[in-house]
């Protein structure tokens, strides 16, 4: 809902702050007071657009800003992130635009810098124009189909078919998928399976490359290494020392056993040290028999068979050179071998996969179209209900001999789409025996703002969904009487669930308003300056007394207004 326009040095205007209420607002006031001017100042704070020629005489710049309550509906609010504009939670919505005089403009949507362009799309969300020279909304044939599922209350239906339409979409992707490996793995097939043969003779093992260059670096040094040993052994004295150590211990043991025949106190010194000497050798003659043992059994460690080292290389030779030629790894060789056998297997087996998903795919096209086909029910029998609703509306119009009919034609190349099998699109013919046309090709200014208000009329509480402010201006230019009450009480239903503004220069329009703006122009100071009035219940009742009656103001004319003001809504 639009609840501000602040107006500044815009034509005729220095300075205008309106705060706009709800329901239906009137702005009248004499032929060229500038009620146009207000109109243009919000369009021109929506993305319309703006030049030079806007800004008042004498001025640096022109503004306008409008500023709507919260928004609330989430196409808006998705629509505001994706062009990069942040709007809090409970935060009015404030457009605002600056027209230099040099014809240089700026554009903010709550004070961040915005593009023309994306203020006119966010703007065109906002706000309906419909009237004399401009009508939005009604006319993007695009819009139609929505509007008509809104008012068919196919909500349900239309989920339903946009579901289906994601699951036909994601079996006939995977069909394709299975196409195009298949297809794929059949060109390259003999070449996969010479491959393929290779890596099986080869039989390549995880981490088979770092464990063979490991081995082939032990492996390569174990000659030398196998000869430092042996000069170790040699240090050792090998056997030699053990038969030293062994009789160096006889002959101490023999000693003691002298000393001890020839009556020596077995506690003796010499029979103390004599043993002692004896266990000495004895461990030392232990130690060099492990320490030959240890020698031996590194020397046997290196002891490998005759031929491994060539084995070895020529392993790892064999399994480079196989990466280099499949352009890969030594280390992904076991896997490419498994993705060879799989991707072969699925040539052999590739029949019954695309059969399966070619049924898969079948089945959701058949779901699709049951759905579509209830959608396609609903909106033929919404189509026929709009087409009455709106041709009884047409009459009081003064459109009395314009036929009104919604085409449903199938979709561009039959696509089974989210929204279904077929188009809608809103045609009039406006005189007896024309062709059915686009609303904006067959209709007058005046005759399409009326249209446009026939179909708000018979559409409105039906849309299931947030009414943008809309606007007709001189919706009621060249009717009178009881066309001009039957435009003004369809306008005071249409409020009821919307915001309406209407420029009118009828009494029977102005009557219905809940809020009465007057424009008036003045002279002052050698200027001409237009003002915004809100009128309260006295002057309204004066200021419709003066469209009945003129310049010349009479009871009569007051009293008519006041019995206008005063008649129900049937």
């Amino acid at each position: 809902m639009l609840t501000a326009l602040s107006i500044r040095d815009i034509v005729l205007i220095d300075a205008l702050d309106l705060d706009v209420p709800g329901g239906l607002i009137v702005l009248t006031g004499e032929t060229g007071a500038g009620k146009s001017i207000i109109l243009d100042a919000l369009g021109l704070a929506l993305g319309g657009r703006g030049d030079a020629g806007l800004v008042r005489a004498g001025a640096k710049q022109g503004v306008a800003t409008a500023v709507f309550s919260a928004p609330d509906d989430e196409d808006l609010l998705a629509l505001l992130a994706e062009r990069g504009f942040e709007v809090a939670p409970g935060e009015d919505l404030i457009l605002r635009r600056i027209v230099g005089a040099d014809g240089r403009g700026k554009a903010f949507i709550n004070d961040q810098p915005a593009g023309v362009a994306a203020m006119r799309e966010i703007g065109a969300r906002l706000v309906e124009v419909h009237g004399q020279h401009e009508t939005v909304g009604l006319l993007d044939w695009k819009t139609h189909r929505g509007l008509l599922d809104a008012y068919g209350g196919l909500q349900a239906q239309v989920a339903a078919v946009a579901a289906a339409s994601e699951r036909l979409k994601a079996a006939e992707a995977h069909l394709a998928d299975l196409r195009a490996q298949a297809a794929d793995a059949a060109a390259r097939s003999e070449e996969m399976a010479l491959n393929l043969a290779e890596l099986d003779a080869l039989d390549p093992r995880p981490d088979e490359e770092t464990e063979l260059a490991g081995e082939r670096a032990v492996l390569g040094a174990a000659e030398k290494a196998l000869s430092d040993l042996a000069d170790a052994r040699t240090q050792l004295g090998g056997d030699k020392l053990s038969q030293k150590l062994a009789a160096a211990l006889r002959a101490v043991e023999h000693a003691r056993q002298r000393a001890t025949q020839a009556g020596a106190d077995p506690d003796h010194p010499v029979i103390h040290r004599l043993g002692l000497a004896a266990e000495a050798i004895d461990r030392a003659l232990v130690e060099a028999t492990e320490a030959v043992a240890a020698v031996d059994a590194a020397a046997d460690a290196f002891d490998f068979e005759p031929g491994r080292l060539d084995r070895a290389e020529e392993r790892l030779f064999a399994l480079r050179a196989a990466a280099r030629k499949l352009n890969t790894t030594v280390e992904a060789l076991p896997d490419l071998r498994v993705r060879l056998r799989e991707q072969l297997r699925l040539i052999e087996d590739g029949a019954d996969a695309l059969s399966a998903a070619g049924r898969a795919a079948a089945q959701a096209a058949q779901d699709y179209d049951a759905v579509a086909a209830l959608l396609s029910s609903g909106r033929e029998a919404a189509a026929d209900r709009l087409v009455a609703a709106v041709m009884d509306e047409l009459g009081p119009l003064k459109l009395d001999r314009a036929r009104f009919r919604v085409a449903l034609d199938p979709v561009e190349s039959g696509r089974r789409g989210p929204g279904g099998v077929e188009t809608a699109r809103f045609q009039i013919a406006t005189n007896a025996g024309a062709p059915f046309g686009p609303l904006d090709s067959v209709a007058s200014g005046g005759e399409l703002a009326r249209f446009a208000l026939a179909m708000k009329a018979a559409l409105a509480g039906r849309e299931g969904q947030r009414q943008p402010v809309m606007i007709f201006d001189e919706v009621d230019q060249g009717v009178g009487g009881a066309v001009a009450e039957a435009v003004g009480r369809r306008l005071e239903r249409l409020s009821r669930g919307a915001q309406v503004l209407v420029v009118t220069h009828s009494p029977q329009v102005a009557a219905r308003g809940d809020a009465h703006w007057k424009v008036m122009k003045a002279d002052a100071e050698g200027r001409t300056h237009t003002t915004v009035s809100a009128l309260d219940a006295p002057r309204r009742q004066e200021e419709i007394a003066r469209m009945l009656s003129g310049a010349q103001v009479t009871d009569e004319a007051r009293a008519a207004a006041r019995a206008l003001i005063e008649s129900p809504l049937p």
